[in-house]
């Protein structure tokens, strides 16, 4: 199999409920971590490890991430006129020289294992990364996919990024059962959609990084509807796995899960304290509430307690 790895599928076609009503007519991947969107933190990764083609399964409402990682005319020519040099080349190096983006269009949303098989004609016969936007992984270097590649390129395998996970949380991921290879490495011998907590094999959880022999396109192509109803790509992974060796990376770095609201605002607070131009004064700001982040009651519940307090008391 070849071992390098120049194409990344971003699946970025669901609807973003959960952070309602902000994503009613933004892409949930648009969500700003301090002053970039969510997925060009994914791309930026992708883009560290080497991959040249960023292929973005959208749908009919993602139309702002195209315009994100388009060139914008207007903006550049007033950012010239206004002298805003360093601006101007925080806009131009969203997307760097010798990177394309290419859009395809998932018809209908039946899932995570359909929206990477609607990439397989721009993949082509050729292993392929795919990068979940909603899982922000901060290693403070090249980045997850990064250490990936250089894996596979070692191994010459599919890869699959893991992470251990608390006993509660099984039944929100797909959990797999391994055999101890190397180092970080671990044998993949079963993997499990979102199993609950007592019938799971494991508290390893696959997160949103994985490197895919193309043989995968083939599973999906004929892999009946799963949980939720939908094609899973754990499903056809789990084929996979018995035709081929595939391989658990215990990658190194923080992930945020954000495609939950607490981990979306554990993340943009950790990215506020390192940021270059705010990272002190925020710093500073926090300390300024002495540790205590609950609000001072306004003077209309200050008084409503009051009255609470005296009615228990006369009762």
């Amino acid at each position: 199999m070849k071992k390098t790895i120049t194409k990344a599928v971003f699946p970025v076609a669901g609807m973003g409920t959960r952070f309602l009503p902000a994503t009613k007519a933004n892409p949930k991947e648009m969500l700003p971590i301090v002053d970039k969107p969510l997925i060009q933190y994914a791309a930026e990764e992708a883009i560290a490890a080497g991959i040249k083609e960023l292929i973005f399964v959208t749908s009919s409402n993602k139309r702002a991430i195209e315009d994100h990682f388009d060139k914008n005319y207007e903006m550049e020519s007033q950012l010239i006129k206004r002298d805003k040099q360093q601006l101007l080349d925080v806009v131009r190096g969203i997307l760097p020289k010798g990177v394309s983006c290419v859009y395809v269009r998932q018809p209908e949303a039946l899932g995570l294992g359909h929206a990477v098989l609607c990439a397989r004609r721009v993949v082509g016969d050729e292993p392929f990364a795919v990068i979940l936007a909603d899982d922000l992984i901060d290693d403070g270097s090249a980045g997850c996919l990064a250490q990936m590649v250089q894996q596979f390129e070692q191994q010459g395998c599919s890869l699959l990024g893991v992470e251990e996970i608390a006993p509660t949380e099984t039944d929100k991921y797909g959990i797999v059962d391994v055999t101890p290879w190397c180092d970080k490495l671990a044998r993949v011998d079963a993997i499990i959609e979102k199993p609950k907590p007592e019938v799971a094999p494991s508290t390893l959880a696959v997160v949103g990084r994985y490197i895919l022999n193309p043989r995968i396109f083939d599973l999906l192509a004929t892999q009946p509807v799963g949980a939720g109803g939908e094609i899973q790509l754990t499903d056809a992974i789990a084929r996979l796995l018995k035709e081929s060796l595939v391989l658990a990376y215990r990658f190194e770095g923080k992930r945020y899960d954000c495609g939950s609201k607490l981990g979306y605002l554990e993340a943009t607070v950790q990215y506020a304290l390192k940021h270059p131009e705010l990272g002190r004064d925020f710093k500073n700001y926090l300390r300024s509430l002495n540790g205590d982040f609950v609000p001072k009651p306004t003077y209309a519940e200050d008084q409503h307690q009051k009255i609470s307090m005296i009615k228990r008391q006369v009762l």
